[in-house]
């Protein structure tokens, strides 16, 4: 049977329901699920943390808790199922025990030794087992703004950390640099609060929520004290690392005396972090604090996805409050293939006093 229209939605449900996860499943990945029964939704769950529930599993308790039948239903995946008893039991196993008779999910198993064996797994108890690919699908549904390759891209984001720890040991790094213009992370005073507005910090604070550890250098700590933690909705699971090739951080620092239960680690390297990092099973790091910082694990190659947030203001010589605003009025890109992305920007013009 070819994925419809409802296929998609579920699948978006289930990848809205992953997202919840995300910071907090660590070694594993975020995971969401759906059963569906007569088209309708009858339980919905999402993996929430190593040791407990996955998505799957959790899914199907929500729907027998609910009073629904999983007998014969659907079950919408954004991962493919685990076919292998790890902390928990299979969820192929759960699957065949809910009585489910059919199953769809969004991406494969990053790890070559278990890609494809839910498939086989399932099919042995007669359960078609199907990932989402074109052949997979009603011609109009693929055609349709993509079909549903923006949802596989989707599902395959959500894993991205995962996938890198699984197949290398290090952890997915993000790099996150707020600049002017004139291309100033902070102005010549050394202060950085505020080059970015408060909505682009808002939208950082939900970013940080959702990464397993936030990293900086040692001159972001002396310089800011910032707490490094959550902005918007507290994630609890969440380390703080810095990077301090002396060593010597001020111990009234926010980020050590703050009574927050997040753990602060303080690495010489940030290369040797990553590799620590890695061992203890964090799979996102997300780099906020220093360009010197964030060049050396460019240099290294370790840089998996780069955030630029581009104010339009030009500092030059003077303080933040007292650099020049523009305005934007076009922007695109100057080259797609190459990626060259050309902004334009105009003076803001102070209206003119009236005597």
């Amino acid at each position: 049977m070819k994925l419809g229209p409802a296929d998609v939605d579920f699948l978006w449900r289930a990848i809205a329901l992953a997202g919840r996860g995300e910071g907090h499943t660590r070694p594993n990945p975020p995971v969401g699920a759906v059963v569906v029964q007569n088209g309708r939704i009858v339980g919905e769950g999402w993996h929430r943390k190593a040791g407990g529930d996955h998505a799957e599993v959790a899914a199907i308790k929500n729907a027998v808790k609910k009073g629904h039948s999983t007998q014969g239903a659907s079950i919408y995946v954004t991962l493919e199922p685990c076919s292998k008893p790890g902390r928990v039991g299979a969820c192929t196993d759960a699957i065949k025990a809910a009585g489910i008779a059919r199953v769809v999910y969004a991406a494969a198993d990053p790890n070559p030794a278990n890609r494809g064996k839910a498939k086989r797994v399932l099919a042995k108890a007669g359960i078609p087992c199907t990932r989402v690919a074109r052949a997979a699908c009603e011609r109009a549904v693929w055609d349709d703004c993509g079909g549903l390759e923006s949802l596989r891209q989707s599902a395959r984001r959500l894993i991205e950390p995962f996938a890198k720890h699984v197949l290398t040991g290090l952890p997915f790094v993000t790099v996150k640099l707020a600049m002017s213009l004139d291309g100033k992370i902070c102005d010549d005073f050394g202060d950085a609060k505020w080059i970015s507005s408060a909505a682009s910090r808002k939208i950082v604070g939900w970013e940080r929520a959702s990464v397993d550890a936030i990293m900086v250098g040692a001159e972001t700590v002396r310089r800011d004290n910032p707490s490094l933690l959550s902005h918007n909705k507290r994630n609890d699971d969440l380390v703080r690392v810095v990077i301090s090739r002396s060593g010597k951080l001020p111990k009234n620092a926010q980020i050590f005396t703050d009574g927050a239960v997040n753990e602060t680690l303080v690495f010489s390297d940030a290369k040797q972090a990553l590799v620590e990092l890695g061992k203890r099973g964090l799979m996102h790091v997300y780099c906020e604090g220093g360009l010197t910082l964030a060049r050396s694990l460019a240099d290294e190659g370790l840089v998996d996805r780069w955030i630029s947030v581009l104010s339009p203001i030009v500092i030059g010589s003077r303080p933040i409050k007292e650099a020049r605003r523009f305005a934007p009025f076009s922007y695109g890109f100057s080259d797609p293939v190459a990626g060259d992305l050309e902004s334009r920007y105009e003076a803001v013009q102070r209206s003119a006093s009236r005597g």
